[in-house]
């Protein structure tokens, strides 16, 4: 794990594509909570909070598991 990337905080203000450039592996974490469509244009401009409720996703525990990678 890199240190330096656990050191960047995720907010839900972020877009999708702002997390998967500072958080690589945040890839993983958004698979796992079932959002695959991660190069979509919609995640270009679609904010962790937008998704997170689009997908019936429990915000406050994405965030926390996308903070831990």
């Amino acid at each position: 794990m890199n240190e330096k990337d656990k050191d960047i905080k995720v907010t839900k203000d972020m877009t999708i594509a702002e997390v998967l450039k500072l958080k690589p592996k945040a890839a993983g974490v958004l698979f796992a909570f079932g959002m695959p469509c991660l190069g979509c244009s919609v995640a270009l401009s679609e904010s962790v909070e937008a998704a997170a409720a689009v997908h019936g996703i429990d915000l406050d525990e994405l965030i926390g598991k996308l903070n831990e990678v």
